[in-house]
């Protein structure tokens, strides 16, 4: 697995890289994020872990700048801004998960185990190619359509429409959406999934209507 990480502080940089190859993985470099985003335009990475504060550009454009060529590669924000605004922000420019500083190199790594298995794991029924009215959703191919067209979401919005096509006519509580689709002990909120639906409603146009909400509980995709 090869791991960027991104931070202008050298010796966040050295401790993570000694934990991400000691387990055997390759670690790259990059102390800002105009230098990040210049690698990822020559390179390919399995993971990026990326920091916020840093001189010259800072983290969160270069996720927005990394987000418009390619889309897939898991993103963990690590930074020291911890307000939830920060974080609610990391989610709707794409990213994965949100760690803030001081933080456990261990906790670290089983993040980006955890983002790379998921991405890693056929999901069940995933060969298949759901229609519901003019949206199709392709689980093999990682493609939704919207009346015949093409439309872009954030990888997380992938995996939520999937995980509603998957247990449709299903009622789901939040704290499910935070368990199964982020996969492990996620430390964030109910606004965290609102977020993330709701930027996926916007994205489905007129069949925003098959996500329902229920109130005081979650949401049920119903077709």
């Amino acid at each position: 697995m090869k791991v960027l990480i991104v931070d202008d502080e050298e010796m966040i940089r050295n401790v993570l890289r000694e934990y991400v190859e000691f387990e055997g993985n390759e670690a790259f470099e990059a102390s800002d994020g105009m230098q990040a985003v210049a690698m990822c335009r020559e390179n390919s990475y399995d993971v990026i872990i990326m920091d916020i504060m840093m001189p010259r550009y800072d983290g969160f454009s270069a996720i927005k700048e990394i987000r418009k060529f390619n889309r897939d590669v898991p993103i963990i924000v690590l930074s020291a801004r911890g307000e939830e605004y920060d974080k609610l922000f990391g989610f709707e420019l794409g990213i994965d998960d949100y760690v803030t500083k001081p933080f456990s190199p261990k906790e670290v790594m089983a993040r980006i185990n955890a983002v790379t298995k998921r991405r890693q794991t056929p999901e069940e029924g995933g060969d298949k190619v759901y229609k519901f009215e003019g949206l199709t959703v392709d689980m093999a191919g990682r493609n939704v359509y919207v009346d015949g067209e093409k439309v872009e979401l954030t990888p997380k919005e992938y995996d939520i429409l999937f995980y509603f096509v998957k247990n449709k006519g299903i009622a789901i509580s939040r704290e499910k959406f935070l368990l199964d689709v982020w996969g492990f002990d996620f430390y964030g909120d109910d606004r965290t999934v609102d977020t993330h639906i709701k930027m996926l409603r916007a994205n489905l146009g007129s069949y925003r209507k098959f996500i329902v909400t229920l109130r005081g509980m979650g949401y049920k995709f119903e077709t």
